[in-house]
């Protein structure tokens, strides 16, 4: 796993999501999840692409389940860009590197 990406976690949401100076990318996902394991290097390429720029990382919908529902979270993978504080952008399943890059670039 990329060195760039984090893992969130219900207690560490507030600070490290809402609070965050820059934007932040995070994949709702699954251990069980098949299209969640497609997404999982796409999802590294960008922690690496965007490092200093983007906070990208994943969280864990089955041990973190408050975060999930905060945010209406029903499919995974599901990915939101927050910025400030506020989700700003999201898509549901597995897509396309572009489509991701596409979502980020519209926020930086």
């Amino acid at each position: 796993m990329s060195d760039n990406i984090v893992q969130f976690t219900d207690a560490t949401f507030d600070e490290q999501v809402l609070q965050s100076d820059m934007p932040v990318l995070i994949d709702f996902w699954a251990v069980w999840c098949g299209p969640c394991r497609m997404v999982a290097p796409v999802m590294e390429e960008l922690a690496d692409d965007y490092a200093g720029k983007v906070k990208v990382g994943k969280l864990d919908v089955d041990n973190n389940q408050q975060s999930a529902m905060n945010f209406g979270v029903r499919s995974i993978p599901t990915i939101l860009l927050f910025k400030d504080g506020d989700v700003v952008d999201s898509v549901i399943g597995a897509v396309p590197k572009k489509n991701l890059v596409n979502m980020i670039e519209k926020h930086l």
